[in-house]
């Protein structure tokens, strides 16, 4: 699987995205037929609480999963992201069996 991460008007550091490449790799085990996933990351100065923005896209075929989630810290998000879009593609397997 090819994961290709963008961070918008900041440089993320190697620690980053080599987490971001563990949490999004274990995606794989969950469908066989991953083609590539995106990672954009963003800070959201807009609010105090919550400045991290993380959104995931995972393609397969015939199929497009994104998730987006916003947290303190990009490890929070990203991990949150991956959680939803893991849960995504084991309802769409199920739903391919039935």
């Amino acid at each position: 699987m090819k994961i290709q991460t963008q961070s918008v008007h900041f440089d993320a550091d190697v620690k980053l995205l080599e987490f971001i490449e563990r949490k999004v790799g274990k995606l794989a085990t969950f469908h066989d037929h991953i083609v590539s996933a995106e990672v954009y990351l963003r800070l959201d100065n807009h609010s105090q609480v919550h400045d991290k923005f993380a959104e995931i896209k995972i393609q397969v075929p015939g199929h497009t999963f994104v998730a987006k989630e916003t947290y303190r810290t990009f490890e929070q998000a990203i991990d949150e992201s991956a959680d939803s879009i893991r849960r995504q593609l084991l309802k769409f397997k199920e739903r391919q069996k039935n």
